[in-house]
């Protein structure tokens, strides 16, 4: 197993602010992709299907982090602070709402190695 961190970012725009968060949302990969511990940060759309009907807001973020602290180094970048008071936060934001969640592939009980 690894100690990869997996984040699911999701923003729902204000209305008729969909094109510009997911701009706005685009401007941040070339930075964070510089990001030692980065392994995948791509800014995504919802698309109709009906083989995938579920529940989620329109724009999300698909990241892959090598580990806890790359991510949690990242969430503390001043453009990454600056992105969430200026486009989450504020009450001329482009976003009404946001749901960031992390995730590990490794089983709740799983038996890892016991390095050095």
């Amino acid at each position: 197993m690894s100690k990869k961190v997996y984040c699911v970012a999701q923003f729902l725009p204000k209305a008729g602010k969909e094109a510009a968060l997911f701009k706005v949302l685009q401007s941040l990969e070339p930075n964070t992709l510089r990001e030692d511990g980065c392994l995948q940060y791509i800014v995504t759309r919802q698309l109709a299907s009906p083989f995938a009907e579920g529940k989620s807001f329109p724009i999300a973020f698909n990241e892959i982090w090598a580990d806890i602290a790359s991510f949690e180094a990242h969430c503390q970048r001043a453009e990454i602070k600056h992105f969430f008071e200026t486009y989450c936060v504020a009450d001329d934001g482009l976003a009404a709402d946001w749901n960031v969640c992390i995730y590990t592939d490794e089983p709740a009980e799983y038996d890892a190695p016991q390095l050095g």
